[in-house]
């Protein structure tokens, strides 16, 4: 793509090819460099509504790095470099989306039609589809990128960095009692691939469904029922809500003969889906809750550590002492199975309970619902599917990390909101 807009397209379109590089998500960093030289030159620069509380929330990142040799009760681990790491990745992440908001945003209907940014959605869309199947059908599948090469193993070492720098298929995890693969392909977690495909295929739809014609609605149709498949398999319960809240949504805002269609395409859907092997999985899924007592003694244990800095939180992650089973600190040799996920590993609010305080979970709550409130009444596709979004993201803060990919996304949504407004 030609003009001020191939920084976007990079970003969306190339993305398959970022993370065979091992950037992945780290993409938008590189990219946020061309996208800020464009908005020098073209200030000044417009700001959306309610960004005030985005920077808000930036300003306390950045406070926060005050704390990030501290420990709160109950915690364990020494201050040192991969704390630092950590932090510094995400204040980079924040910087870059920023930027990216402002870029889009700032970018003239002429410059980046609305409908080619939902589009270029779309093409990643089917490139987590792909990557979806892929992870389902060689979950093993795994290499060393060439940034992972390039780094010193004391950043590539770095748990947080080697998710996103080292590409992979899937995890295997327990889901069900037994090792299954969880898509993840091409994104940094299963859980970032189960948030971003629901938030993709919103897209997907307005740009080959409601503004496509036959040919493309067809593929359409297809193309989602392939993607039943990775979806099924990735065991995420979180995406299931995700898509039947979607649904909900769209049949109390749509009215007439849309709402009769998606009945019967959602009727139509559930038979299908009840005949075919996938339903079987489902129960099985529902089953076997394992990860709920993780889940429980994580977000208690990141509550209680952060009412010891409500304010500004610690910066970075702290790992509790034992777990749901155990009072034993950490894994050991003779007890594989003691220790947790970090603290604030369990979902975007708890992230920011436990790195930017109370205070900044209720600037990132803020900043979504305002969002809502100023784009409910936008009734058309684009805007619709924004607030859609815009949901979800509250939604999902309780079950995943919006961090990498999947905040980049919400975003990118935010402002195709910001855009239809202006």
């Amino acid at each position: 793509m030609r003009g001020p807009a191939w920084p976007i397209a990079a970003l969306l379109v190339g993305y398959p090819i970022w993370w065979a590089l091992g950037f992945g998500g780290l993409s938008v960093i590189v990219l946020a460099v061309p996208m800020a030289a464009i908005l020098w030159r073209r200030r000044p620069i417009r700001l959306p509504r309610g960004f005030g509380l985005w920077l808000l929330l930036l300003a306390g990142y950045l406070l926060s790095a005050m704390m990030l040799d501290e420990m709160p009760p109950g915690t364990y681990g020494g201050f040192g470099a991969g704390r630092v790491i950590g932090y510094l990745m995400r204040l980079l992440l924040y910087v870059a989306l920023l930027i990216m908001v402002l870029y889009l945003g700032n970018l003239s209907e002429r410059e980046l039609p609305q409908l080619r940014l939902v589009r270029m959605l779309g093409v990643l869309f089917v490139t987590t589809v792909a990557g979806g199947l892929l992870g389902v059908l060689f979950p093993r599948l795994a290499f060393t990128s060439p940034l992972e090469m390039l780094l010193p193993g004391w950043i590539s070492d770095n748990a947080f960095v080697q998710n996103l720098i080292h590409p992979t298929a899937a995890q295997t995890q327990h889901v069900l009692g037994y090792a299954s693969p969880r898509p993840e392909a091409p994104f940094e977690w299963a859980n970032a691939w189960g948030s971003n495909i629901s938030v993709l295929l919103v897209w997907f739809l307005v740009g080959w469904w409601v503004y496509g014609g036959p040919r493309r609605r067809a593929a359409a149709v297809a193309l989602t029922a392939v993607a039943a498949v990775p979806i099924v398999y990735s065991l995420n319960r979180g995406l299931w809500i995700g898509l039947g809240l979607g649904a909900l949504y769209l049949m109390v805002r749509v009215g007439g003969r849309t709402r009769i269609a998606l009945a019967a395409a959602a009727v139509a859907g559930a038979a299908v889906f009840v005949l075919s092997p996938l339903a079987s999985l489902v129960g099985q899924r529902l089953d076997n809750p394992h990860s709920n007592d993780i889940r429980a003694f994580t977000v208690a244990a990141t509550i209680k550590a952060a009412t010891h800095s409500p304010i500004i939180g610690y910066g970075n992650t702290r790992n509790a002492m034992g777990n749901h089973r155990t009072i034993t600190t950490g894994k050991t040799e003779w007890c594989t199975g003691c220790g947790h996920p970090p603290l604030g590993s369990d979902g975007q609010l708890w992230l920011l309970i436990i790195t930017q305080g109370f205070a900044g979970a209720a600037l990132y709550v803020g900043f979504f619902l305002g969002a809502i409130k100023r784009h409910w009444r936008d009734r058309s596709p684009i805007g619709l599917a924004g607030v859609l979004v815009m949901i979800l993201v509250l939604l999902y803060m309780f079950v995943y990390d919006g961090l990498v990919t999947p905040l980049s996304l919400y975003l990118i949504s935010f402002a195709l909101l910001w855009r239809n407004s202006s």
